[in-house]
């Protein structure tokens, strides 16, 4: 039985810049680092970078990482984003605050005030196209 996400492995051109990039997200913890990858953390999220030669084609998709953030964290977290000169990918159109912005490889991520829950209380309010729900409210 599946119990969670192990971790997220992400393929990365340059490591020492991609550590910079997620060591400067507030909450992002560095615990080990080797001449093709390192290992972080995010909460109980572990994150790997490996180098890998072909990184950073950028996506076509929506495939996404979304990384929660408090509400009273998220906008300054966001200006400090921009002030890095991180390219914006997608504008909000859902439940919760959302910032999605591209990190040095391409890999499109998020940060996100809420949960499934506060998501599916206001999918119940306005649902989906089609949206069936499986649990009770």
């Amino acid at each position: 039985m599946l119990s969670g996400l192990n971790h997220l492995t992400l393929a990365v051109a340059d490591l020492q810049r991609s550590i910079a990039f997620y060591q400067a997200l507030p909450g992002m913890r560095l615990h080990a680092r080797w001449t093709r990858g390192a290992y972080l953390s995010c909460g109980s999220l572990w994150l790997c970078l490996s180098l890998d030669p072909v990184a950073g084609v950028p996506r076509q998709d929506y495939t996404h990482y979304a990384f929660s953030v408090a509400e009273a964290d998220f906008l300054p977290l966001c200006a400090r984003l921009e002030q890095a000169g991180v390219t914006v990918w997608k504008s909000n159109r859902s439940e919760g605050e959302s910032f999605y912005f591209l990190d040095p490889d391409n890999h499109q991520l998020e940060l996100h005030v809420g949960s499934l829950a506060s998501r599916l209380e206001a999918c119940r309010q306005q649902p989906y196209d089609g949206m069936i729900f499986y649990d009770d409210p």
